[in-house]
């Protein structure tokens, strides 16, 4: 289980989040909502080490990792899936998937057929760039390349950001199914309310770098929510 508890992040002397809590089980979607501009890819960054918070505590499976560099984590089973996605263009969908051994024992070094099974097009394309694939498909590419080091805590930011509807219907399918296999944790970062409220367990939702709402679905009203995510 994720357990983040009261952090704080600067950028320079700009604070970005002020205190932030939540907490993401195995097994459930947590999604963390808000407007844009109000921290909710800093959280990320704090979750996954690519930036230091300056007070508070990450807690992953019992251990404190607040000061674990990103390859370290990525080691424990923490996989990010970027905004932007940051596929490598000039190389092939197989060799993506492929960038994700270095943090594999040598034993365990293969893209497993069920990232196939998640995103057929991958296997019908996996001799294709990177850079010659639809924004859709790249996507489920970002996603893939994530799930070949077997996370445990899957973190996903905008996933359906310039995608068109059938591949977020896609990328939904596949989040559900990771989700009730049962033994991972997703924390999810999503401006499209109805598909993050769909597939979620727990809510977040940011304001200005604080946590204003946070609950299981069934205990917030999901107009309420909107209101507070809405532009």
């Amino acid at each position: 289980m994720l357990d983040v508890q009261d952090i704080q992040l600067y950028y320079g002397a700009a604070i970005a989040l002020r205190g932030v809590s939540l907490s993401a089980r195995a097994g459930a979607v947590t999604c963390l909502l808000g407007r844009n501009g109000v921290g909710k890819t800093s959280v990320l960054r704090a979750v996954t080490g690519m930036h230091a918070v300056s007070s508070g505590k990450i807690m992953w499976e019992g251990e404190d990792i607040t000061r674990l560099p990103a390859y370290e984590r990525a080691r424990r089973g923490i996989a990010t899936v970027p905004q932007g996605r940051d596929i490598f263009p000039l190389l092939t969908v197989k060799e993506n998937l492929e960038t994700g051994f270095g943090l594999l024992p040598r034993g365990q070094r293969k893209v497993s057929d069920e990232i196939y099974d998640l995103f057929p097009i991958l296997a019908k394309m996996r001799d294709r760039r990177g850079g010659d694939l639809s924004g859709g498909q790249q996507q489920q590419l970002a996603i893939g390349r994530a799930l070949v080091i077997r996370p445990r805590l899957l973190v996903l930011d905008e996933p359906t950001e310039g995608i068109q509807p059938s591949i977020i219907k896609d990328i939904g399918s596949v989040i559900g199914m990771l989700r009730d296999r049962g033994d991972m944790a997703i924390l999810l970062v999503e401006q499209y309310f109805d598909f993050a409220y769909e597939l979620a367990q727990d809510v977040v939702v940011l304001d200005r770098g604080k946590v204003v709402a946070n609950g299981a679905v069934e205990t917030l009203e999901a107009e309420d929510i909107r209101g507070l995510v809405a532009i």
